[in-house]
């Protein structure tokens, strides 16, 4: 199956904007080869500003840039996006709900060699808990390019998270809003929701399980915040268990948000796939992804241990 950059993606909408809206502008950090905002520099350099390894700088400057009426993409690693501008997204984005789209690209165990100070784990987490926070995982290139060009025309601040790794193409078509939810395949017997690279991993995981006579509902929870709770509670009453996936830590991220709706509204069985409370290693990804349990066979034994539990 061929493998898409969802960050090549991101740089061609991004000169696909820029040609329709002379208000977009866009900010890296010293990154723009790895995030591909170099396209968009390409072609509108009066538009592009690169503020050096200097990343709350950065979202500051995006906060002044958003405050004076323009549409901002500040984009580089997730972990740098995250971590090292934390304090400034939450006053000076956030407070104010400035219409800054943060998209960081090298998210989770995907970013694989560079290791833990490089694999953001926990940057859903913080970017969940901010007030007025939109936090989106698209899973293919087609989503990238609807979540692009939509989140440019709604106000208000967002995080798109983007892996390293290419993807398979998973959709020929897809129209994105803040709050959805797609359901991939059907099925009865188990729900299986993921996002991000995890997506693919979940359908491999379905294939896996109707060879075993087991059906499994699979939901590409692509809005992270807000999540699709009417999706969640559609499967709560439909199937008899639940596993969240993500290349991400269970704490905080779409497990959490997924097990607040089912706690809430409809106990069912849930188990929460992902990277359990530790500290991650370098390493080829898909290395990675066996070895902390993210894989499509890894999720499969998952669900049938649910099912007989």
């Amino acid at each position: 199956m061929k493998l898409l950059s969802l960050r090549d993606v991101y740089g061609e909408t991004l000169v696909e904007l820029g040609r329709s809206n002379p208000n977009i502008v866009v900010l890296d950090a010293d990154l723009a080869f790895s995030t591909k905002t170099h396209l968009f520099k390409e072609f509108f350099p009066d538009r592009f500003f690169d503020l050096g390894l200097a990343e709350a700088d950065m979202m500051s400057t995006a906060a002044g840039l958003a405050s004076c009426g323009k549409i901002v993409f500040a984009s580089t690693f997730a972990i740098f996006a995250t971590g090292r501008a934390y304090e400034q997204i939450r006053l000076s984005i956030n407070y104010s709900q400035l219409s800054v789209k943060i998209v960081a690209t090298h998210a989770g165990l995907a970013t694989g060699a560079d290791g833990y100070s490089h694999q953001a784990l926990e940057d859903i987490a913080l970017m969940r808990v901010l007030p007025n926070m939109q936090v989106i995982a698209p899973c293919d290139t087609e989503q990238v390019s609807s979540i692009i060009k939509t989140i440019a025309q709604i106000d208000g601040p967002f995080y798109v998270r983007l892996p390293k790794i290419s993807l398979p193409k998973i959709y020929e078509h897809f129209e994105f809003q803040p709050g959805c939810s797609v359901v991939l395949r059907e099925g009865n017997d188990i729900t299986i929701g993921a996002i991000g690279p995890m997506v693919a991993e979940a359908l491999e995981a379905h294939n896996i399980l109707k060879s075993k006579g087991i059906s499994a509902r699979i939901i590409d929870f692509v809005s992270v915040k807000p999540i699709d709770e009417t999706a969640i509670k559609k499967a709560c009453i439909e199937t008899k268990a639940f596993i969240t996936c993500e290349d991400h830590s269970v704490i905080g991220g779409l497990g959490d948000a997924v097990a607040k709706v089912i706690l809430e509204y409809k106990p069912i069985p849930h188990f929460r796939v992902g990277v359990q409370d530790t500290f991650s290693e370098s390493g080829d990804h898909t290395d990675l992804y066996n070895k902390y349990g993210l894989m499509a066979n890894h999720i499969a034994n998952y669900a049938i241990k649910l099912l007989d539990s």
